[in-house]
């Protein structure tokens, strides 16, 4: 392992360059102040230009619309607020950020966590480690301050090497980001800003919450299978020679839940079954409330599929409060709005960025920029003439390129979504597809770019077992997961499209105008 750590290669090397690139980048926050500023001068550039381009909306020439007039600048001024505040996404995050930080701060998630895993047999261990690691992502963090460092207890207490399970934690929770079973605040999260850049080009348009829920199941099982196998036929056998020498002391024990956690969390996931079947119970009916018009429940008209971020909230917050009432972790109510009020102020991050994020994209839809872009793009591709798979794989790449760069999901996809999905549907593809493919490249680099927040978190970790673990030791651990993540994954993903399997809630593979 020293000798894998120290070893000065043409991968570590490029990876070492990404670091010190990304390092030198501005902040999120401050990149979407920096393109706003570029949205305003390049429309006042522009708008006295005349394009050929036809703005699929309106059959006539694009026009470009300058934004620093002085009656811009006063309109700019007087909507702020409105702008900020409107923005989609913010409510999304925050409000199920209430309830998951409810079921999170009162243990409730970690019990469950804990319990799954202390009951799984040893030859069952890895597949479960990233399975538990792909369900983390409905409760945010948890998969990186838990699960991870939980699978390099469990695996060390069952005689197998610690980073071999924290490798594969590491693998479901960060390289699966993008994949999962259960719907969580990252669904209609991504979709919002997919919704916003699609009626660039159909302000009519809607994007289903759940658009790409069929894809990320079956790809939970997908990634699954690529961490169980390269876990323990290449990872483990790679480490079978490197030394645990970190500090017993230092070394972190499993703690198994005592009698009334076990009771509080029964009847905590009593509660979480009765949620879903009181659900099932309001949804069945064909004159369910929940229902369109016309007693579908899949369509977007449909309230229960407007209601996605509502359900969440309240699936994790009723057991949450049972949990944590039975367990003892709460003994009042204000300790209940102490977690709500701790899961808001870890979102403050987010409130800042979203902030810039929303200004940049209301002046980059008003000043046309977007559709110019988006035409002017599409025409280019059909002069190429390039197959619809080789474009979607050029998304692909690209999004898990720029990844290496910018490690937060939501304001890659900020930047990243007014420019893909309108140039996309001037080529017939739909925003569903296009938001899957970027998902996917999003997802499979993650686990080797030092700029993901929780990189450095994750060597720490290793370091309680083995004491000169380093940036490149897990480097070079993920460089397998990463690499067979974007080629098999993205292999699947190309079988799943040509089989014509429906990606998800109301979701579509092709974009007609209407």
């Amino acid at each position: 392992m020293n000798t894998a750590t120290n070893q000065s290669t043409w991968v570590m090397r490029a990876l070492d360059k990404v670091e010190r690139v990304g390092n030198k980048l501005p902040d999120p926050a401050i990149i979407f102040a920096i393109c706003l500023a570029i949205v305003w001068t390049c429309s006042a550039i522009f708008s006295s230009m005349t394009f050929e381009a036809i703005d699929p909306r309106s059959g006539q020439p694009v026009q470009i619309n300058n934004l620093l007039t002085g009656a811009a600048l006063a309109d700019f001024m007087s909507r702020m607020v409105s702008i900020f505040t409107g923005f989609a996404p913010l409510g999304v995050v925050l409000v199920a950020m209430l309830g998951v930080g409810v079921a999170e701060h009162s243990g409730f998630i970690s019990a469950g966590l804990k319990r799954i895993l202390d009951s799984t047999p040893r030859t069952l261990l890895t597949p479960m480690v990233v399975l538990v690691a792909i369900v983390s992502h409905t409760a945010t963090d948890a998969g990186y301050v838990l699960v991870i460092p939980l699978a390099g207890v469990i695996f060390y207490a069952m005689g197998r090497h610690p980073l071999a399970g924290i490798a594969a934690a590491f693998a479901g929770v960060s390289g699966g980001f993008c994949a999962n079973f259960i719907p969580s605040a990252i669904d209609p999260l991504l979709q919002s800003f997919t919704q916003e850049a699609a009626q660039l080009i159909d302000p009519n348009i809607q994007v289903n919450t759940l658009n790409n829920y069929f894809f990320n199941s079956a790809s939970s099982l997908v990634i699954i299978g690529i961490a169980w196998y390269l876990t323990d036929k290449v990872i483990e056998p790679r480490l079978a020679d490197t030394k645990v020498d970190g500090d017993p002391n230092d070394i972190p024990k499993f703690d198994e839940l005592d009698a009334t956690q076990i009771r509080a969390l029964r009847w905590a996931t009593f509660t979480l079954l009765g949620g879903l079947i009181v659900l099932f119970a309001i949804l069945y009916p064909e004159s369910s409330p929940m229902r369109d018009s016309q007693g579908s429940l899949t369509t977007f008209a449909a309230p229960v599929m407007r209601s996605i971020v509502p359900i969440i909230f309240l699936l994790f917050l009723l057991p949450g409060i049972v949990y944590g009432y039975l367990s003892g972790a709460y003994k009042s109510t204000k300790d209940m709005i102490d977690s709500m009020t701790k899961a808001m102020q870890g979102m403050s991050y987010y409130i800042v960025m979203a902030f810039f994020c929303a200004l940049f994209i209301d002046a980059f839809g008003k000043s046309n920029l977007g559709v110019l872009l988006a035409v002017n793009g599409a025409n280019f591709l059909k002069g190429l003439a390039l197959p619809a798979m080789v474009t979607i794989v050029g998304i692909i790449l690209l999004t898990a390129f720029v990844n290496l760069f910018v490690g937060s999901s939501s304001a890659k996809w900020a930047l990243l979504g007014p420019i893909f999905v309108p140039m996309l549907m001037q080529l017939g593809i739909s925003p569903d597809l296009t938001q899957a493919a970027y998902r996917l490249g999003d997802s499979s680099s993650n686990i080797i770019t030092p700029l993901m927040p929780y990189f450095p978190l994750v060597v720490v970790y290793c370091q309680r077992y083995v004491k000169g673990t380093g940036i490149g030791t897990l480097l070079s651990l993920m460089l397998p997961y990463s690499i067979c993540l974007l080629v098999l994954w993205t292999s699947f993903f190309l079988i799943y499209w040509s089989l014509g399997i429906p990606l998800g809630v109301g979701a579509s593979y092709e974009y007609i105008a209407s």
